[in-house]
């Protein structure tokens, strides 16, 4: 029995003892479950936005996951792999990192370089040793839907005004972050929220696809999936939606796909309808597709952006501490506290100039191919993420990379959790490429 079940004073030898019993089994459990601190930190992810003055979880949980990671592979003696867009994504980081220390001393600088560049880098080569079993990816499947089912439920509940019902209260919150105005979700950006809606959704069809949704969510989810986007009365959201829609309803690799794209389709025009019906406001979506002010903005941005870019076309011009006066001396209609080029190209562009779009496109092009590779050969096409998946990831990239042209991508959850996608992906291709090579020899 224990000195404190006797009744005896426990010694600092005692506690000592206890706190290491106790920091082997944490241990060894974030050893053995890598997946579980992996889904954690893009759980902090999801509900730490960035202008949410509070406890930064979010780092501290991704720390901890690297932490992990680097341990598992000390115990396990495995090595970190790199694939075939490990080189642009670091050239990319190592590029962006130089124009953060110029700045060093801007909390800003620092929280979206980590956002842009670092975490999609560590997640995106982290994801493949954290889900290697089929059993871990059910637990990313899981999350993924379940993430879906509150994100489309938050949206919904705002668009129909059930605001008391909404969770976490920051959301309403209207000091904080932008679009108070629409369905913004816990990302406080309404660009973000309809993101992860259109790619959650798109991953909630290979579920279907794949038996793996039950009736009754699946039900839910195609009825307010839709509804749910509408909602955030973003069009860069809806365009990318539509041509995601479309391209699945013309060319899905299977019936069931093509179905699910045209009922995606009349459930949209049902919820047009809805939007006309519910006066309260119609008259919002209508002002929000007419407003011009957006992209009058937008257009005096994106001809100083240019104007930019052609002045210094190699490098760019680094730092944004050089970037926003320049931008300020050469717009004069509009006067915001910060100014942001509304695409993430032309940022790109003028920050990095053609060294910067050389390694994005390069980056592109590597995510690209991978719906097709010798992966192919030794995945089921039952499971999560595997045959029937690299079908429609190049719809999740299209949708990833239009919504890029009309904003800025610095979007945390989103980045991490589409390159922790990637990531797997490789991986996969890593050891399908190496076990070729075994039965070749």
């Amino acid at each position: 029995m224990s000195a404190a079940a006797n009744g005896l004073p426990i010694t600092n030898n005692q506690i000592t003892s206890n706190a290491a019993v106790l920091t082997l089994k944490v241990l060894h459990a974030v050893i053995k479950f890598p997946e579980v601190v992996f889904l954690g930190t893009l759980t902090a992810m999801l509900f730490r936005p960035p202008d949410l003055k509070a406890l930064p979880i979010d780092r501290v949980v991704f720390i901890l996951l690297l932490g992990s990671m680097v341990l598992r592979q000390v115990t396990t003696r495995d090595r970190m792999r790199t694939y075939p867009a490990t080189w642009p994504m670091l050239a990319l980081l190592l590029l962006s990192l130089r124009g953060v220390l110029a700045q060093s001393y801007q909390a800003q600088a620092w929280s979206l370089f980590a956002a842009k560049w670092l975490v999609p880098f560590a997640l995106f080569h982290a994801a493949g040793t954290a889900f290697r079993s089929q059993r871990s990816l059910r637990k990313l499947e899981t999350f993924s839907i379940v993430v879906l089912l509150y994100l489309v439920a938050v949206s919904v509940l705002f668009f129909f005004d059930f605001k008391p019902l909404i969770f976490p209260k920051f959301i309403l919150d209207e000091g904080i972050g932008i679009h108070t105005d629409r369905a913004r979700g816990p990302f406080l950006q309404a660009v973000a929220n309809g993101v992860s809606i259109t790619v959650l959704g798109l991953l909630a069809l290979h579920s279907f696809e794949r038996g793996r949704l039950r009736r009754v969510f699946a039900t839910a989810l195609f009825v307010c999936t839709p509804l749910a986007l509408l909602a955030t009365r973003t069009r860069a959201v809806w365009f990318a939606a539509a041509v995601s829609v479309v391209l699945l309803t013309f060319f899905g690799s299977s019936r069931s796909l093509r179905r699910a794209g045209m009922a995606f389709s009349v459930l949209t025009g049902i919820g047009l309808c809805l939007m006309v019906m519910y006066r309260a406001d119609s008259d919002a979506f209508s002002e929000r597709l007419q407003d011009r002010s957006p992209v009058d903005f937008r257009l005096d941005m994106y001809q100083a952006g240019w104007q930019m870019f052609t002045e210094k076309p190699l490098k760019g011009w680094g730092s944004e501490g050089r970037i926003q006066p320049e931008i300020a001396r050469r717009i004069s209609n509009f006067h915001p506290e910060y100014f942001l080029f509304h695409n993430t190209y032309l940022e790109l562009a003028v920050e990095r100039g053609i060294v910067g779009l050389f390694f994005y496109a390069w980056l592109m092009v590597c995510l690209f191919r991978l719906a097709r590779s010798p992966a192919l050969e030794y995945e089921g096409e039952r499971d999560f993420l595997g045959r029937g998946f690299r079908k429609i990831w190049p719809l999740l990239l299209i949708v990833y990379f239009l919504n890029a042209s009309a904003v800025v991508m610095n979007y945390q959850f989103v980045n991490g959790f589409l390159f922790t996608l990637a990531g797997i992906l490789s991986a996969q291709n890593y050891r399908a490429l190496r076990n070729l090579q075994q039965h070749a020899a």
